[in-house]
C-alpha cells in the first residue's frame, strides 16, 4: 500500500450504505418506501451511540421532522410502528430501548430488506445493545 501523501483526501465513509444501495436500486413502491424508512429510523437510533453535545430540543426537532418525512410513506403497519417508536425514543438518547425498536424494526421489515441491510441492522441492535 503506498503511503498517504499529505495533501490526500481520506476516503469517506457512509453508515447504512446498504439500506441506502437498498432504497436507490429498489423499484418505486413497498420495498423502497421500507428501505428509506429503515434508513431514516437507523440513522436517529445511531445518534444515540454517539456522544452529542447537542440538547434535547435539536434531537426532538430532528425527530419531529423525521416523522412528518415518515407520515408520507406508505408503510405496512408492522413496520410504521416501530420506526415511528425508533424516531421517539432518539430524543431521549437512552440506547437500550432504542435497541429494542430497532430489533424490531429488523424483524418487521425482514421481508423487504437483503441481507446485508438486515445485518447493518443488527449490527446497529448489537452497538445499542454493548
Amino acid at each position: 500500500m503506498p503511503p498517504t501523501l499529505p495533501y490526500a483526501l481520506q476516503a469517506p465513509s457512509f453508515r447504512f450504505r446498504h439500506l441506502a444501495y437498498l432504497a436507490g436500486r429498489a423499484p418505486i413502491g413497498g420495498a423502497r418506501e421500507v428501505a428509506l424508512a429503515c434508513f431514516v429510523a437507523a440513522r436517529l437510533a445511531h445518534e444515540c451511540t454517539l456522544v452529542l453535545d447537542d440538547d434535547r430540543e435539536a434531537r426532538l426537532a430532528r425527530c419531529a421532522g423525521a416523522k412528518a418525512w415518515l407520515g408520507t410513506l406508505a408503510l405496512p403497519a408492522a413496520v410504521r410502528t416501530p420506526v415511528i417508536r425508533c424516531a421517539d425514543l432518539s430524543v431521549d438518547g437512552q440506547s437500550a430501548p432504542v435497541a429494542k425498536e430497532v430489533a424490531a424494526l429488523a424483524a418487521a421489515a425482514a421481508t423487504y430488506l437483503d441481507a446485508q441491510s438486515r445485518a447493518e441492522l443488527d449490527a446497529l441492535t448489537a452497538s445499542l445493545k454493548g
